[in-house]
């Protein structure tokens, strides 16, 4: 059974679908899950767990149980994109914003420092998800550009893969889509599911990390689509 880690990700939507299909995977984020699944969630700092160490790699999971692996044999990467995106760029204008751009630009290359440990870990097969952003210029292109609609959302919404070691993904439902704004809704900006909203119907302001960690989430058929085809992929080459 494949050790799968699946960084930087609370809502265990990749890691559930993995599981699905019989991967020993594995979620990791600096924060409680939302998964629904504490025993498979790693809730600490990914970079400590990225690498084995001469006795392999040991970690606790939100449900307090230990875990000892020889090494992964996946890792799937989605790293925070907050300072990695080409959204905001005017933010980093030093003559206009002064120390605040400089802090921005701080924690840009911080952000780029974070996404390069995912290049360089000791795994034979990676993938790394963010938005269109510093990286294509900073590091190199992605090896593909997904979006939501061709795995069943019906919204366009860039997501760049960077792979190691992992054929690209195919298709598999595509359907008509709408637009998702800076603002995180698509369409008109109003009735629509990109539209985020708190336990009482009430519509979040774009700033709230509510709508952050919601616009962060997963496709179902993207992850599913993961899991499938990556999945399949590591079980062909690890039978030959």
């Amino acid at each position: 059974m494949k050790n799968v880690l699946i960084a930087c990700e609370e809502s265990q939507r990749v890691c559930i679908a993995f599981r699905n299909r019989g991967f020993n995977a594995f979620s990791c984020d600096i924060i409680d899950c939302s998964g629904g699944h504490p025993e498979w969630h790693i809730k600490e700092d990914v970079t400590r767990i990225l690498n084995p160490n001469k006795y392999g790699i040991q970690f606790f999971t939100e449900d307090k149980e230990y875990h000892e692996l020889k090494r992964w044999d996946l890792i799937i990467a989605h790293p925070p994109c907050t300072y990695l995106t080409v959204a905001a760029n005017k933010l980093y204008n030093v003559e206009k914003y002064g120390e605040k751009a400089v802090e921005r630009l701080q924690k840009r290359e911080d952000a780029i420092g974070f996404f390069l440990n995912f290049v360089y870990a000791d795994c034979l097969h990676i993938a790394i998800e963010n938005p269109i952003g510093v990286i294509s210029s900073r590091y190199r292109k992605p090896d593909q550009i997904i979006q939501p609609y061709e795995y069943g959302h019906n919204v366009r919404k860039s997501t760049c893969l960077w792979l190691y070691g992992l054929p690209k993904l195919n298709p598999t439902n595509i359907v008509p889509f709408e637009e998702i704004h800076s603002k995180g809704k698509s369409g008109g900006y109003s009735g629509n599911s990109w539209v985020v909203r708190d336990e009482n119907g009430k519509i979040l302001p774009y700033g709230d990390k509510r709508v952050s960690i919601a616009r962060s989430k997963t496709y179902e058929g993207i992850a599913d689509a993961m899991a499938q085809q990556w999945g399949d992929y590591l079980v062909k080459i690890y039978q030959k």
